[in-house]
This record gives C-alpha cells, structure tokens and sequence, in this order.
C-alpha cells in the first residue's frame, strides 16, 4: 500500500481528500501547515508521494517542495487554486513533478496520483554490473574500471533510461518526458548538457552514448562479459 502524506490547511480539503484517498486504497498522513510536512519527512522514511497545497502558514507549498528536492526526489503533487498558471509554473520549476487545479475531482486526482506513482516505478531499475562497469542505482554511484563517481539525480534517472532502452533511439523529448517529466517547460537543449556530463562521468564508457544526428541519443550494447 502507498503511502502519501497531504499537506492541506483547510480542514474540510483535508478530511475530504483523506476520505476518498483512503477508499483508494492509500495510506495517508495529513498534517496543517508546511512545517509539519517538513518534520514528518524528516523523521519517516516511507512516504512514497507528497501533496502540497501551495497556501498554507509557516512554510507555503512552495518552500515546502523546495526544501524537500534538496533532499529527496520523493513524487510531489502541488494543489493550486484554479487559473492560477503562475503558481503552477513555480511549483514545476521547484521541482514539483505535477499539479492539480482546485476544486478537482476525485477520479481526477486519483488517476494522477497513480499515474505518477507509475512512472516513479518504472524508472526504478536494478542495480547494473558488467566488465569494469558498476551501476549501483541505490547507492547513487557509477564505478568505471575500479573509480567511483558519484552521479546527480538526473544524471541517475538518464543512465537507468538509457539502460533500460540499450540500442533504441531516444528523442530529446523522449529523454524529457522520462527523465524530466511532461510537465517540463525549459529548454529541451538541457538534454545535451546532461548526456555531455554523463558521458564524462562514464570514462571509455561514455562511448556507449551514441548520437543519432537529428533525432536523439542511444546507448550501443556492448560485448564485455560480466
């Protein structure tokens, strides 16, 4: 069972919300103010989604998910009053991973909820090990011919989706959707940045990352025994 902790100040959103969440078949915290949603992770390890109302007291949805990606990479859900692009846009820039409009419907939240919580599962992959190659997802690092490297988050989630798609060609807005989310409004160029770092990060194995000129990238199998 998942488990979500709700950040809400509005104690009829918040009971309601618990409600038909729990009808769902979801486990869920609730707590009143940003603070507390920043104590509670803090002291618990498993929280598999966040959602955060963006006004709330002592710390705003914002803050809130700001000083949570320090941290962690946990899915967050910001709820923003209906219209309001530009909160909806800083939310995503904080690194919020999608928003829902209030008033929302259950069945919406719901299918976006288990929507994320999909696309969460499916990045995960298992730990990656061949000849002078150690991918170890869990621990975040990259161990090339016996030297260790510690990898960002991103440059985590692009390797795994590289991995998990060996010879198969890859468009930016492929890389973009997976790796960045589809609700990602910067530069697609940023796709570039990244694989030039990875590349760098992987020694004779960034050879692996092919480009395919004019449509995206790929990573080549190769032929070394584990």
């Amino acid at each position: 069972m998942y488990k979500i902790l709700y950040a809400e100040d509005e104690d009829r959103y918040r009971k309601l919300v618990k409600v038909f969440l729990e009808s769902s078949d979801f486990s869920v915290v609730t707590v009143a103010d940003g603070q507390k949603a920043i104590e509670y992770l803090a002291d618990h390890t498993d929280v598999d989604l966040v959602l955060l109302d963006i006004m709330m007291p002592k710390m705003n949805g914002k803050e809130v998910c700001s000083e949570i990606r320090k941290i962690s990479d946990i899915p967050i859900i910001m709820l923003t009053a209906l219209g309001d692009t530009l909160n909806e846009v800083e939310g995503l820039n904080l690194g919020a991973d999608d928003y829902v409009s209030k008033p929302f419907s259950r069945d919406a939240l719901i299918a976006r909820i288990r929507s994320l919580l999909r696309r969460t599962e499916n990045k995960k992959a298992k730990n990656y090990k061949e000849k002078g190659f150690d991918f170890q997802v869990d621990k975040g690092i990259i161990v090339i011919n016996g030297k260790e490297s510690v990898l960002t988050p991103k440059e985590i989630l692009l390797l795994q989706f590289f991995l998990n798609n060996k010879d198969i060609i890859l468009s930016r807005w492929q890389i973009l959707d997976n790796v960045w989310g589809q609700n990602y409004f910067g530069d697609p160029r940023t796709v570039d940045t990244h694989v030039k770092s990875l590349r760098a990060r992987l020694g004779s194995y960034g050879n692996n990352i092919k480009t395919a000129r004019g449509r995206g990238y790929y990573y080549q199998s190769t032929n070394r025994n584990a």
